[in-house]
């Protein structure tokens, strides 16, 4: 079941990264080039998961 909880997470951090990387560029008016932005989705898309890999694994932890 884990495995489960793992790729459905994966899948939201997917497009709340790239809802996250579009934001940010609107707020800043124009594009990241092509480099920028896939180390800026990237950035991103790290944080999110070590925090809720983390929340998961913590979660799981203690349900038991």
């Amino acid at each position: 079941m884990e495995v489960v909880y793992y790729t459905l997470i994966a899948a939201g951090l997917y497009f709340t990264a790239d809802w996250l990387l579009d934001r940010l560029e609107h707020s800043r008016g124009e594009r990241f080039n092509r480099g920028a932005r896939s180390l800026v989705f990237f950035s991103i898309i790290l944080v999110l998961a070590f925090i809720s890999f983390n929340l998961i694994k913590y979660l799981l932890l203690f349900s038991e």
